[in-house]
Parts: C-alpha cells; sequence; structure tokens
C-alpha cells in the first residue's frame, strides 16, 4: 500500500502487513490533513500504533488524534473550529467564575487510557467533582506530566464542524464522562447529554454543573454578538448572575 497515494478525506483499512506496523511520518499526516476540519480515518489498528502515533506528534502540530478502540480518527482544527471552541471555554469559565462554582480546566488534554483501550483530545474538558479537583490539585503541586495520575474530566465539550467517523460518544463513555455538550457548527444548534448507567449518552434540558440550558447556551454562542469578546463575557457574567444565580440549591 502506497501511503502517500491516499487523498484527505478518505479512510484506509488496516492489516498487520502494513499500517498496524508502519505509524506515518509527519509529513503523511500533513498530507491527510491539509483540508481542516476534514477526518481522516485509519480503520481496524490496535492500541499500540495509535500510542505510537500520538507519541510522534509535536505538541504544537495541531493534529488531532482519536481513537475509539478500534478505528482511528485524525483531524486538523480549522480557524472556524478553534474560535466555536474557545467561545464554549470562556463561556463554562465565565459562568463558573461568576456563580462561585469550583472548576479546573483541562483544555485540549490528550487522554490516553490503555486500561480501556481509549484515547481522545476533546475541544474543551473541566473537572468540578470535589474528590477529581482534589486529585488534580495534588497532581499539579507534583508538577505531573504523567496523564495517569488526572482522573478523567466531569463535562467534555465537541465542536463538530465535520461529522466524526468514529464512535466518539463511545470513547467518552468508556472514560466515564458525564456530561457532554455537543455544537453541530453545521446547524448550528447545541445539546447536552448525560451518561447513564448503561453507558450511553441521553440528551437533558440543562447542565447539571452550570444549570444552564442548551437553548441558553446556544443563545450566548450563535445568537449574540460576541465579536468583542470582552463585552461579550461581561454581558454574560450580568446574565448569569441574574439568571443562573437563583437556580443554585440554597
Amino acid at each position: 500500500m502506497s501511503l502517500a497515494k491516499t487523498k484527505p478525506g478518505t479512510a484506509l483499512t488496516s492489516s498487520t502487513s502494513d499500517l498496524s506496523r508502519v505509524v506515518p511520518s509527519l509529513e503523511q499526516l500533513s498530507i491527510w490533513t491539509s483540508v481542516p476540519d476534514e477526518r481522516f480515518v485509519i480503520r481496524g489498528v490496535d492500541w499500540t500504533f495509535y500510542e505510537e502515533l500520538v507519541d510522534s506528534i509535536p505538541e504544537d502540530a495541531n493534529i488531532h488524534v482519536d481513537y475509539d478502540g478500534r478505528d482511528l480518527e485524525i483531524m486538523v482544527l480549522s480557524p472556524l473550529h478553534d474560535g466555536d471552541k474557545k467561545l464554549f471555554g470562556q463561556l463554562v469559565e465565565a459562568i463558573a467564575q461568576e456563580l462561585e462554582i469550583p472548576y479546573k480546566s483541562a483544555g485540549q488534554t490528550t487522554w490516553k487510557r490503555p486500561e480501556v483501550a481509549r484515547g481522545l483530545e476533546s475541544d474543551e474538558c473541566y473537572f468540578f467533582q470535589a474528590d477529581k479537583l482534589t486529585k488534580v490539585a495534588r497532581a499539579k503541586a507534583r508538577r505531573s506530566n504523567t496523564i495517569a495520575e488526572y482522573p478523567n474530566p466531569d463535562l467534555g465539550i465537541e465542536i463538530d464542524i465535520s461529522p466524526s467517523k468514529i464512535d466518539r460518544p463511545g470513547i467518552y463513555a468508556a472514560l466515564e464522562v458525564s456530561e457532554l455538550w455537543r455544537f453541530d457548527g453545521d446547524r448550528r444548534q447545541v445539546t447536552i447529554e448525560r451518561l447513564g448507567k448503561d453507558e450511553t449518552y441521553y440528551t437533558v434540558d440543562a447542565s447539571v454543573f452550570l444549570l444552564i440550558r442548551a437553548d441558553e447556551v446556544r443563545r450566548w454562542v450563535v445568537d449574540e454578538d460576541s465579536s468583542d469578546e470582552s463585552i461579550w463575557a461581561r454581558r454574560l457574567r450580568a446574565w448569569a448572575k441574574a439568571e443562573l444565580a437563583p437556580r443554585l440549591p440554597r
């Protein structure tokens, strides 16, 4: 198989004689991801292949690699994708700060979990549960750079400018991420999902962590003017204080 001739946006099926033993070079990855937000998939690879590939990519390469236990998805983020994810992140943090809800951002951490043979890089992710915040604080105090010393996040944010070609919800479920926010960049719609006991995500009306409804999230990331993010954030904070604060348990 000639990897260099493979076009972006296609999927490869590996075998033990080719891809499962040959980790593509950074140059090859650049060819596959030459169109931002276009997802390239390699089917049927093992954990070792995924881990070696992720470890070979420089942190500043802007190449996302996710693995659902069988198939691997590769993508480069577009400026549109990056702008949307940052706006979602600012919304989460502004609300948490205004309502004095303890949280810790984990950004775009790559969650490599060999115990479940899954790996994922969220667009944004956060810790809210007290026990996890304690574990994160201890790992940070040690200046630990070992992902195994950090718990899985409580909230993940997914920006879908293009639809995923692998089982991304299944990865989040295996990591036991209890809440997932999804933004359909084509329809400009927001959904909030909670992980059920059957390890499946179900759409819910509002976030259990921030008390904000999906339609309200959409309002602030789609309908409200965010051309000046400083002004946008001030308006958001004032709204959160007036509308969300009364929803806090007393």
